[in-house]
């Protein structure tokens, strides 16, 4: 399967952002790892969303059932200001 460079950009600026906000070791962050698995509750996903719309500017608007990485970035690349 071909992953697209926005794909590949967003889920780098994931890991780099878990990994300076959290403590998390990029090294473990795959696109499958769970959000629980990472030990991401919910005042952290609040802070990583936040950082995450400032880097990319973009709004996540209401996003639900964002359970893996893999989610996130799929959810970030629908929204057309990220292909902007």
């Amino acid at each position: 399967m071909k992953i697209e460079r926005i794909t590949m950009d967003t889920f780098e600026l994931i890991k780099d952002t878990l990994a300076h906000n959290l403590d998390i070791d990029p090294n473990t962050v795959t696109v499958n790892s769970t959000l629980d698995s990472l030990g991401i509750d919910s005042l952290d996903m609040v802070e990583l969303i936040c950082d995450i719309e400032d880097k990319l500017n973009i709004e996540f608007g209401e996003p639900e059932g964002l359970k893996t990485i893999g989610d996130i970035i799929n959810y970030i690349d629908t929204l057309p200001s990220a292909r902007a």
